[in-house]
C-alpha cells in the first residue's frame, strides 16, 4: 500500500480525529498542511482535492476520501484492529449516535467558517462570539453526558476506545481553548483523560504536529 496522504491542519477538529484514528490503526501517513487561517482551503488547488474546501481529505488505496466520520468508517473496515465500531448492531448504533452528537450537532456551529461569519459578516464582538461557542458546547455536552454515562467505563462505551472517543477528544480540546467550564460533565472529562493517556491520542494533539497549532 502506498503511504496515505492526509490533508491536515493542526487545530482542525475533524483532521485531529483522523490523526487519532490513523495512529490507533498503526497506519503511517504523510501530512500535507492546508493552512485554514490563510485560506488555502478555498484555493483552486485544494478545491480540486476536496470540492467542499474543508479538511481533512485522505488519499488512500487510490481513493480520495472526505468527511471525517466517513474516513473513520473506511479505516475501521480497511484496518479492523483495534476496532472503533462494534460488530454488535446495538453498540454500533450507540457509538455512532454519540459521535454524531458532536460531529453534527456541536462542531458545525462552532467551526472556523461559522465563527468568521459571525464576527465578519454579522459583526458580533469577541465576547458574543465566545458566548455563542460556549452555549453550543455546553448544550451538546449536557446531552452527550446523559447519553454516555449509563454505559461508560474507562471510555464512552465500556473500556476500549471507540469512534465516539476519537470524536470527543478534539471537541474537549476546543472547549478548553475557549475556557468552557467542564465540571458538569464528569463522564466526558474522565474518558477524555483516559484517551489522552494513550500514545495514539497524545501524538495526534495539535501541539505535537510539525506544522504547529
Amino acid at each position: 500500500m502506498a503511504r496515505p496522504i492526509l490533508y491536515d491542519y493542526a487545530r482542525s477538529s475533524a483532521a485531529y480525529r483522523i490523526r487519532i484514528a490513523l495512529n490507533l490503526k498503526g497506519v503511517d501517513y504523510e501530512q500535507r498542511l492546508v493552512n485554514l487561517l490563510e485560506g488555502e482551503q478555498q484555493g483552486d488547488d485544494y478545491r480540486s482535492v476536496n470540492p467542499q474546501g474543508l479538511v481533512p481529505a485522505l488519499e488512500i488505496d487510490g481513493q480520495r476520501l472526505t468527511q471525517s466520520l466517513a474516513i473513520i468508517s473506511y479505516l475501521d473496515s480497511r484496518f479492523p484492529m483495534p476496532p472503533l465500531l462494534s460488530t454488535s448492531i446495538v453498540d454500533r448504533a450507540h457509538v455512532t449516535g454519540m459521535a454524531l452528537a458532536i460531529a453534527c450537532d456541536i462542531h458545525p456551529l462552532n467551526n472556523l467558517r461559522v465563527l468568521r461569519y459571525l464576527t465578519g459578516t454579522l459583526g458580533i464582538d469577541e465576547a458574543a462570539k465566545n458566548a455563542w461557542y460556549a452555549h453550543w458546547i455546553t448544550d451538546g455536552f449536557a446531552a452527550l453526558e446523559a447519553l454516555a454515562a449509563p454505559r461508560a467505563g474507562d471510555f464512552l462505551l465500556d473500556n476500549s476506545p471507540s469512534m465516539a472517543d476519537v470524536i470527543l477528544v478534539p471537541q474537549m480540546y476546543n472547549a478548553r481553548r475557549f475556557n468552557v467550564p467542564l465540571d458538569a460533565f464528569p463522564t466526558l472529562v474522565r474518558t477524555d483523560a483516559n484517551a489522552c493517556a494513550i500514545e495514539a491520542f497524545a501524538n495526534a494533539h495539535p501541539d505535537r504536529q510539525s506544522q504547529g497549532a
